[in-house]
């Protein structure tokens, strides 16, 4: 068995991405052994499945945006954040604190390290660099609590809602802090830890649903259901 991309490396339809008994998940298909891509988008391996993301559903940074990014490197004076794009973003050390850090006499572990998801705001790109972080304003920082989960970028429109009014719903029914990244990823965090499994669900029924008319009246009516 062998995989012939990396995570989430940019594929295009007929690119041999893997051979053997991998199982298929979304937009790939298989020739005998091989498994090729069906779609252009971001090549996936997880839970011993091949998937491709289409480019369509996968998130382009803009400058402005509040995102939910994953550290998976240190540097000497940054840090590398996955933000479920093709590009993988940077959050320099100035860019990080308001207060002065010397990251030649400081552990930047200590600050945020490998595998700690940030709340972050895209402050630089152009597509010829990768795209620039920062985490100096509010609710910018490190995620300490709560759970992070993953959408399709193409939903979280829909899950805001007109003037915020879906998003504010849950919020206001379950008690409960939502960041909404525009990279499809969102933090939920509720005191009571039956409201937070509510709120994860209704916002995974939303995502389902995002095509359809009277989603708010029906989410409503699964948070009180829910909440019994």
């Amino acid at each position: 068995m062998t995989v012939y991309f990396s995570q989430r490396e940019m594929v295009v339809p007929g690119q041999l991405l893997a051979r053997g008994m991998y199982r298929l998940g979304d937009n790939v298909y298989r020739v005998g052994q091989n498994i090729y891509a069906m779609k252009l988008g971001l090549a996936e391996l997880k839970d011993n499945t091949i998937s491709v993301i289409p480019l369509k559903e996968c998130y382009m940074p803009n400058v402005g945006d509040l995102v939910i990014g994953l550290i998976i490197d240190i540097g000497i004076t940054n840090w590398s954040v996955d933000i479920a794009s093709p590009y993988t973003a940077l959050l320099q050390v100035n860019d990080a604190f308001s207060k002065p850090i010397d990251p030649l006499r400081e552990d930047l572990k200590k600050y945020f390290n490998v595998g700690d998801y940030i709340i972050a705001k895209v402050i630089a790109f152009d597509k010829t660099r990768d795209p620039l972080l920062s985490t100096k304003e509010p609710p910018c920082g490190k995620i300490e609590k709560g759970t992070v989960i993953e959408i399709s970028p193409a939903k979280i429109p829909r899950l805001i809602g007109k003037r915020g009014s879906m998003i504010s719903i849950i919020k206001r029914e379950l008690d409960c802090q939502i960041v909404v990244g525009q990279n499809g990823r969102v933090w939920i965090f509720a005191k009571d830890p039956f409201y937070e499994e509510v709120a994860i669900k209704v916002i995974r029924k939303i995502e389902e649903e995002a095509h359809t008319t009277g989603l708010t009246d029906r989410v409503r009516e699964i948070i009180r259901r829910l909440k019994g």
